[in-house]
């Protein structure tokens, strides 16, 4: 990147044609929890992610004991994008399991069966794919 600046000289210490390197901060680094833009339903009301939570019911178990998956419907507050990633501000904590596809079939106390065989797109470069 070229750039030209002013820079004052009263001891004409600089002379033309010089070159300097100069490095530029352009703000603190940020960590943001990022999710594949698939996992978000973009609403005229909010935007929100369905997560993947265990069931409270004592009675409701799967074959093999273990809490019954729901899928619980959650406000968030989307941030930058980069590629396939947006950055969610507000909503969720990190390491908290969120569904990436299917939204549309779900509401609130749907019952899951997770399936990790198909992973969604996550790049922060993303570029055509030519079949």
């Amino acid at each position: 990147m070229q750039v030209e600046a002013t820079i004052p000289n009263p001891k004409r210490q600089l002379l033309p044609g010089m070159f300097a390197n100069v490095r530029v901060n352009s703000g603190e680094e940020n960590r943001y929890i990022t999710l594949p833009q698939t996992a978000i339903t973009f609403n005229p009301y909010g935007d929100t992610v369905f997560v993947v939570k265990p069931s409270d019911k004592k009675e409701d178990k799967d074959e093999k004991g273990n809490a019954r998956l729901l899928a619980q419907q959650v406000f968030v507050t989307t941030g930058p994008t980069r590629g396939d990633q947006v950055a969610i501000l507000k909503g969720i904590e990190p390491g908290t399991e969120v569904v990436t596809s299917g939204q549309v079939k779900l509401k609130s106390g749907t019952p899951l069966i997770v399936d990790n065989k198909v992973q969604p797109s996550n790049s922060p470069n993303p570029t055509p794919q030519e079949k």
